[in-house]
């Protein structure tokens, strides 16, 4: 089976590009356009010199020592936290910044929840001299309120969504609303690898330098190139797409992706899509979404504002469905605690969403031989109010 996107835009049944007729020219463009920019020598050159000084690539790959004596096998951390601006995101916005200055875009718009995004884009658009607008939603903006102070220091005009849970669906709604209003200068730089085709595949292929850096690094710790697992926190599902991209169809590596169970997968607040999901329509493409029985949306709950998206990108619904990765649902006070352990047992403070990733050793066993190698999306430094509000810090 293949579980990447094929020549239809497509995993599996998932994906595709259900999308209205004024924004079919803009991702028409870019669909026709994006793998051929990506091949080109000039554009890979721009791309991996901008990874390597401007982001500081590549991310070490640090054996947790104390971490994998406490659950008997070897933990591997993949430092995206080290990142500049503080996570993953940045791969994929300097990519598509490139993307859109070959594509004469003058203008850049993006959605954020968390803020990471938001910052990561705001930053390419400085680093370029591009007009950046960034769309979020009311409730993010309170509870992630120093990105925010980061996305205007970087001069990023930063659009409240007002509507329906004023989270992340929300600010992608506004997002799309925009890009129909002005088609021919805009390039939307969608965060993760949701959207219409090729966003995901897009999005993925930018991320996938994680799991081509994890390849040579764990050939260099342990004598080969594969993991027995890798584990990611998933969403919309960009550091997990770009975790997992180089090890797709390599079966012996286990892939575990890891959901926002929330206040428990059932109690009506939770983001854990694999348990809750049906097939549906959200942000163009055709995916796995949480919704009532007649197709209606429901709000996703997570403390963590990088999680509660209500689907998951197509590529990770097919792995879901397929069978190729293991989804496991992590609650709010689980992902907390674990992301304190790891404060104490490794002096990282590691960001909410990646915490929720770190979790499932409290309840997943493994070999003591086993090489685990989970993905440290982003550092904690943005949920320090909601660490100290939860531990009373």
């Amino acid at each position: 089976m293949n579980y990447n996107v094929n020549e239809k835009g497509y995993y599996g049944e998932f994906g595709g590009a259900y999308i209205p007729e004024m924004l079919y020219p803009n991702v028409e463009e870019l669909r026709q356009q994006y793998l051929k920019v990506m091949a080109s020598d000039e554009f890979q050159a721009e791309f991996q010199d901008l990874l390597k000084e401007y982001v500081g690539r590549p991310t070490p790959l640090y054996f947790a020592k104390r971490m994998s004596e406490k659950y008997n096998t070897k933990i591997y951390l993949k430092r995206e936290d080290l990142c500049h601006t503080g996570a993953h995101k940045v791969n994929n916005t300097i990519g598509q910044i490139l993307m859109a200055q070959r594509l004469g875009k003058k203008r850049i718009i993006a959605e954020t929840g968390a803020g990471q995004h938001g910052v990561a884009t705001a930053t390419v658009c400085a680093l370029m001299g591009l007009e950046c607008i960034v769309y979020m939603g009311e409730i993010d903006i309170a509870r992630q309120a120093p990105n925010v102070a980061r996305m205007k220091m970087l001069g990023a005009t930063v659009v409240p969504a007002t509507s329906g849970s004023k989270t992340l669906k929300d600010a992608t709604n506004e997002a799309i609303r925009d890009w129909i209003n002005n088609p021919t200068d805009t390039h939307y730089i969608i965060g993760s690898v949701v959207g219409p085709h090729p966003y995901p595949d897009m999005v993925a292929r930018f991320q996938s330098v994680i799991s081509e850096e994890i390849k040579n690094q764990l050939q260099e710790k342990e004598g080969r190139k594969n993991p027995d697992f890798v584990v990611a926190c998933v969403g919309g599902g960009s550091n997990a797409a770009g975790a997992y991209y180089h090890y797709l169809d390599q079966p012996e590596v286990g892939i575990i992706a890891v959901e926002a169970a929330g206040k428990g997968i059932h109690t009506g607040e939770s983001a854990a899509t694999s348990a809750l999901g049906k097939v549906g329509i959200i942000h163009g493409s055709k995916t796995l979404l949480m919704q009532t029985d007649d197709g209606q949306i429901t709000e996703p709950y997570s403390i963590s504002a990088g999680l509660d998206y209500p689907g998951v990108g197509p590529m990770h619904a097919h792995l879901f469905t397929s069978g190729r990765g293991e989804f496991i649902s992590v609650t709010d006070d689980d992902a907390m605690n674990a992301g304190l352990a790891l404060c104490k047992l490794e002096g990282i403070i590691p960001a909410i969403e990646s915490s929720h990733a770190l979790a499932i050793f409290e309840t997943r066993t493994f070999k003591p031989d086993d090489v685990v190698v989970v993905n440290l999306s982003g550092r904690g430094d943005k949920d320090l109010n909601n660490y100290i509000e939860y531990f009373k810090l």
